[in-house]
């Protein structure tokens, strides 16, 4: 596990881009037969991955949370962009397919990954933040979602929304996870842009062919700056930094928050003229 301290807005302004990439920019998380993890001082949120090829996976943060066990202190949310796998929590086995998602709560210890097939492996993606009671463990498929649609061809950014973990969706803590989908043709998300200093987030950009590449835009408001992103890699987005992108063709991105508080609607816009 990575540990990535957090920065103060006065110093970003002065990163060169190296320096951007090395703080915000998660390159390499999906490895055959690998669990790699980040761990954010932002909320301590803790990002990671793994695609199980020719063995399970077990979900162990070895020395660095200095617990028992991964979820002694902490609730998971996990989404699988790879084919047909599996997760089996505690003994209790949990099928995922495609853009399904799993929440594993409080007090959970044993968490194991698996593909149903190592020719086309399961890809699995999780988020974790810190957890103070038991939540249920819960599937919810692409397909029981409820879809929200936004924004239009006119702008381009005809997107959907799904909101997997939530108040009116799976139940936890403060862990909060969903997807967006961009239609073909539309390449924006997020804009006009906000901010929501009481939180921060980190997204996961995916369903990109090699070629394809979304410029993240972050920073204050007044001092923006941007992250070339390609397929699989995420972004740490700080409470204070604006989160929205453009690509140079359509794309998918699973989005994550923790924090102060629990709605999905506390957002601060800010007006495109506002903008630096």
């Amino acid at each position: 596990m990575k540990i990535r301290h957090e920065s103060n807005p006065e110093d970003v302004k002065n990163y060169t881009t190296e320096s951007l990439r090395n703080h915000f920019l998660i390159e390499s998380l999906f490895k055959s037969d690998e669990l790699n993890m980040v761990y954010s001082h932002y909320d301590r949120l803790i990002v990671g991955g793994t695609i199980p090829l020719k063995k399970t996976i077990k979900l162990d943060a070895g020395d660095t949370l200095r617990t028992d066990f991964f979820l002694e202190r902490r609730e998971i949310g996990i989404v699988n962009i790879g084919s047909t796998g599996k997760i089996t929590v505690d003994g209790k086995a949990y099928s995922l397919n495609k853009r399904d998602c799993l929440y594993i709560g409080l007090g959970n210890k044993e968490i194991i990954f698996h593909s149903n097939d190592s020719s086309d492996p399961a890809i699995f993606y999780f988020v974790s933040s810190n957890a103070h009671k038991e939540y249920p463990t819960k599937v919810l498929t692409i397909k029981d979602a409820v879809p929200t649609k936004l924004g239009s061809d006119a702008e381009s950014n005809n997107r959907t929304i799904y909101k997997y973990i939530h108040g009116e969706g799976i139940q936890s803590c403060q862990l909060m996870m969903g997807m967006t989908l961009l239609e073909p043709n539309n390449m924006w998300n997020t804009m006009p842009p906000h901010v929501h200093d009481r939180r921060s987030e980190i997204y996961l950009y995916f369903d990109m062919d090699e070629e394809t590449r979304a410029f993240h835009f972050m920073g204050k408001p007044e001092e923006t700056r941007h992250l070339l992103v390609k397929n699989q890699q995420a972004i740490i987005s700080p409470p204070w930094s604006i989160h929205s992108g453009v690509g140079t063709k359509n794309y998918t991105f699973i989005w994550a928050m923790a924090g102060e508080n629990y709605t999905f609607k506390d957002m601060d816009f800010i007006p495109i003229e506002d903008l630096r």
